[in-house]
């Protein structure tokens, strides 16, 4: 059977309704024209044209209208305010822009850099992260400075740069060009008092540093001393956190950068910030969270009622005696009052969210650590087959160990740190379901509602980076037999605890890829399996109803997998036969040549070998249905192949086509066999 590939993860797009998402003012018309707002963008009155920036932004978080301002040349009139007068409106039209490019996607972004939206922006960021060591924006002060318009303005800036590389390669070649390297770094440097920029910047880096060798000699000693500074700051807030995984993950796209002999202690520097993150229990952090702010807004109701008690009281005194010295206006809220103490509104829902966004990043990069670095990995989902998978897990082989490679793929040392920081203990912690407490909070609030889905996507990467160390790990790092049996229980309860399967698409891919992935390691080291055939064909049966291509292939190669080990057993017959016929179906009536393939390939490693085998294919005629299914699967890869398939799809394809011919003689000499 073909051994399932790693998954490298790319990075997320942006969500065009993040909490962070920028918003514009509040109290404009949303029924106002798209052409009379940009007409107001050339007023004269800068409090106009930042009216108008602010009512856009608003406008273009609904993705229905984005083509009513697209077909009016929005970004060509939105880009020049990026260099206005006005700071105010600096600030409001890159807000746009940004809701524009994290709304509308990638095209709306290959768009907006067709358009030049590039030069306005990296002037715009580069003044900015000038004015950041001046605290002031050429050419003078502005009356606006009474809030720090150039971090508010660069923060907006570097969001919007983030957006538009993440989507389009263009972007990203000016980013390298033009040196906005140093301009984002200069922004970094506030992390210790402003880390909302930090953490936009740790983004944009991540991104533009991914698969950009391009980048890398621009990362000199003084821009690794940035990151490593703020890898090693000590604040332990969730934000911070979330900063620091950002850092690591930069760190880690730049390891060619690294001297050789500091690779080690900057792996190590980075599994210890990923440790730190996931060591945190996000469903406790969002119960004890949740309380904190339901005391805080306790506290302040009870601080305003006391305040209006506070004034009704010296407004009666006042009156009784007017020779009485006036106490100043809004003296009684500045002494009680600790509001400006306490943090800011939704607070702690930012933090949960951090926290979050901070274990998701991590898991996803450790998934990166472990994988291949080949350039196909874009379709590891769609691809497997005897042939292609031995291939890669045979490129995966330490010949001077004689085993897989450890984790990371790197040296003993480096996974000794992967070891020594408790990431395999860890990881498997976030496998688990959220916590169900902390999931009512969450369905009953409804600011805290999107949380769920945020829980539900760490535990979804948990289960993708266990499949990962699944495939590069021996089984001494993984424990031995009896961690591997213990994994099988676990993965078990998470697929059949609950009274319906799950349906859930991101879930069964990740689950049903760990579990394939742990069974072909139990089966190459003979363990035994603690799933029965019929959970397993049950978990195949609601499988490959799904959508997702990945979870069909996965479905078909578990039962594989456990059809192969029972063909070695005595009295499995039965149980064969069952496989036997779900397999056979698969192959010829799914949608999916790669589907289908796979099936095939299952096939012909359960029936591959031994007397119980032989017997349940003569009782479900197993020879004559794939000598009548041979030639229908040769003529639809010729016919379907060249157009909906990848090269490398059509190469497993054939092969398992060359697989079949053999297997259908294999089959036909057993029926010549004397018995």
């Amino acid at each position: 059977m073909g051994k399932s590939r790693a998954r490298r993860f790319r990075r997320a797009p942006f969500s065009p309704t993040g909490p962070e998402q920028r918003r514009g003012g509040e109290d404009g018309p949303e029924e106002e024209p798209a052409a009379e707002l940009l007409d107001k963008l050339q007023h004269p009155s800068a409090e106009v044209r930042e009216y108008a920036c602010a009512s856009i932004s608003k406008l273009l978080q609904q993705k229905h209208v984005i083509p009513a301002f697209l077909q009016r040349d929005v970004v060509r009139c939105l880009g020049p305010l990026l260099m206005d007068h006005s700071l105010a409106v600096r600030e409001t039209a890159t807000g746009a822009l940004r809701n524009l490019s994290a709304c509308g996607g990638f095209e709306v972004c290959d768009d907006m850099v067709t358009k030049d939206i590039m030069t306005p922006l990296v002037a715009l960021l580069k003044e900015c992260s000038t004015g950041l060591d001046a605290n002031q924006l050429s050419p003078k002060k502005h009356r606006e400075m009474d809030k720090n318009y150039i971090e508010d303005i660069a923060n907006e800036a570097v969001n919007l740069l983030w957006n538009v590389c993440e989507c389009n390669n263009t972007a990203v070649s000016i980013f390298n060009k033009e040196g906005c390297l140093e301009a984002v770094l200069r922004c970094m440097k506030k992390f210790s008092t402003n880390v909302d920029l930090a953490i936009s910047v740790a983004n944009c880096l991540q991104a533009v540093t991914e698969d950009n060798p391009d980048l890398l000699s621009s990362f000199n000693a003084s821009a690794q001393q940035i990151l490593e500074t703020v890898m090693l700051c000590p604040e332990s807030t969730m934000k911070h956190i979330l900063l620091r995984t950002l850092i690591a993950g930069t760190i880690w796209n730049i390891k060619d950068t690294i001297p050789p002999g500091s690779l080690g202690s900057m792996v190590n520097a980075i599994l210890k910030i990923f440790s730190e993150s996931l060591a945190i229990d996000a469903g406790e952090t969002i119960i004890r969270m949740n309380e904190a702010e339901k005391n805080r807004s306790k506290l302040a109701t009870e601080t305003e009622t006391e305040e209006n008690m506070s004034d009704v009281i010296d407004n009666c005194v006042l009156s009784e005696d007017d020779d009485m010295e006036e106490i100043p206006k809004g003296k009684v809220r500045r002494e009680n009052d600790i509001s400006d103490l306490l943090p800011s509104d939704k607070w702690e829902l930012k933090e949960v969210t951090a926290l979050l966004m901070a274990q998701q990043t991590a898991l996803e990069i450790i998934v990166n650590m472990c994988c291949s670095e080949d350039p196909s990995d874009d379709e590891w989902e769609e691809v497997s087959s005897s042939d292609e998978s031995d291939l890669f897990m045979e490129n995966s082989y330490n010949e001077g160990s004689g085993l897989l490679m450890s984790p990371l793929c790197l040296s003993d040392e480096i996974n000794s740190a992967f070891l020594n920081n408790l990431i395999p203990k860890k990881i498997l912690e976030k496998t688990a379901f959220p916590n169900s407490v902390a999931v009512d909070i969450c369905m009953h609030n409804p600011s805290w509602k999107p949380l769920i889905k945020k829980l539900n996507a760490v535990q979804c990467r948990a289960l993708t980076c266990l499949h990962s160390i699944l495939l590069v790990s021996d089984m001494d790092c993984l424990g031995g037999a009896s961690a591997l049996q213990s994994l099988a229980q676990h993965l078990s309860q998470l697929i059949f605890s609950k009274t319906e399967l799950p349906t859930d698409t991101e879930f069964l891919e990740a689950i049903t890829s760990a579990l394939r992935a742990l069974l072909q390691t139990m089966a190459s080291k003979n363990i035994s399996q603690c799933m029965t055939p019929e959970q397993l064909l049950a978990l195949c049966e609601a499988g490959i109803h799904s959508s997702n291509a990945s979870v069909r292939v996965n479905a078909v190669s578990i039962l594989g997998i456990s059809g192969s080990v029972l063909a070695k057993g005595q009295d499995t017959a039965e149980t064969l036969k069952m496989i036997g016929k779900f397999l056979l179906d698969v192959a010829m009536k799914e949608s999916s040549l790669v589907v289908a393939g796979e099936a095939l390939d299952a096939l012909f490693d359960v029936f591959a070998d031994g007397k119980e085998a032989e017997k349940a294919a003569v009782q479900i005629k197993l020879l004559p249905a794939l000598k009548e299914f041979q030639p229908v699967f040769k003529m639809r890869i010729r016919k379907e192949g060249k157009g909906q398939y990848s090269t490398d799809q059509l190469c497993v394809l054939d092969n398992v086509k060359m697989n079949l011919r053999r297997f259908i003689a294999y089959q036909e000499t057993l029926g010549k066999t004397p018995t």
